[in-house]
């Protein structure tokens, strides 16, 4: 049965359970992202009726373009009512800059609707383990009711990649080692993000498909950190068809 509040549009081409996590293949990653969007949106207007507020943490990541793009197109949802976080920064970045995530979401969400309050990472403060100290702090004080995610190719959610992935990790937030320039990012952690009461995994692409295998066919493990995700009450992984051509279906 489709958990309420989870709208699925046009396109869907399968659908799957992977222990507990719910799975849904489109013709399209253009379909794909806008079921994501749509029960995205249902659940943030959900949240407003029942509780008079949404919190949300987004992911800034490419591949969510196109999800972004149909959510803040999205009708009926009271905007003043919603409350942003962010997943990672990158280590010395500040909102300017490029390559920034909080810049990704400030302009391709933040900007575009009357949100109330958008909290973002200071990837260029002095000291970031004040930095994790005080987002840990905003977060409990207001504790996200979704995650929206990427998964990364080598498996990777947010910054946590297999290298510095523990699935008990004491922390919520911390400063981690990554692949790229300027090699350290600052990133809320697994259990940071598997406390959350709803995620929405959106991962599009041909790039995706070996950390889409691994996460839904491979072990439990923190070699593939999306892998957890398999154990999470109520987690929602919208693929498209290239994302999911490896899988066995």
């Amino acid at each position: 049965m489709r958990p309420p509040n989870l709208i699925i549009s046009e396109g869907l081409v399968d659908s799957f359970r992977a222990y507990k996590l719910n799975a849904y293949i489109f013709d399209s990653r253009q379909q794909m992202s806008k079921a994501a969007a749509a029960s995205v949106a249902a659940e943030m207007r959900r949240l407003i009726a029942e509780q008079g507020r949404a919190v949300g943490a987004f992911a800034s990541e490419p591949s969510h373009n196109e999800f972004l793009d149909e959510l803040v197109k999205a009708e009926e949802i009271e905007w003043t009512r919603v409350i942003g976080f962010h997943l990672d920064e990158l280590l010395g970045a500040n909102e300017d800059a490029p390559q920034s995530h909080r810049r990704f979401l400030i302009d391709r969400l933040v900007k575009r609707v009357p949100m109330a309050e958008f909290h973002g990472l200071r990837g260029e403060a002095a000291n970031p383990e004040a930095v994790c100290a005080n987002y840990v702090a905003l977060l409990k004080s207001r504790p996200p009711d979704f995650v929206t995610l990427d998964v990364g190719e080598t498996g990777r959610l947010a910054s946590i990649n297999p290298r510095v992935c523990d699935f008990n990790d004491p922390a919520m937030a911390r400063v981690v080692e990554i692949d790229e320039a300027p090699r350290h990012a600052i990133s809320l952690t697994i259990p940071a993000i598997m406390v959350c009461p709803k995620l929405f995994l959106i991962v599009p692409d041909a790039t995706k498909q070996d950390a889409v295998l691994r996460m839904i066919e491979g072990e439990i493990t923190p070699a593939c950190p999306a892998s957890i995700l398999r154990t999470h009450e109520n987690a929602h992984l919208f693929l498209d068809r290239d994302s999911a051509a490896k899988l066995a279906r």
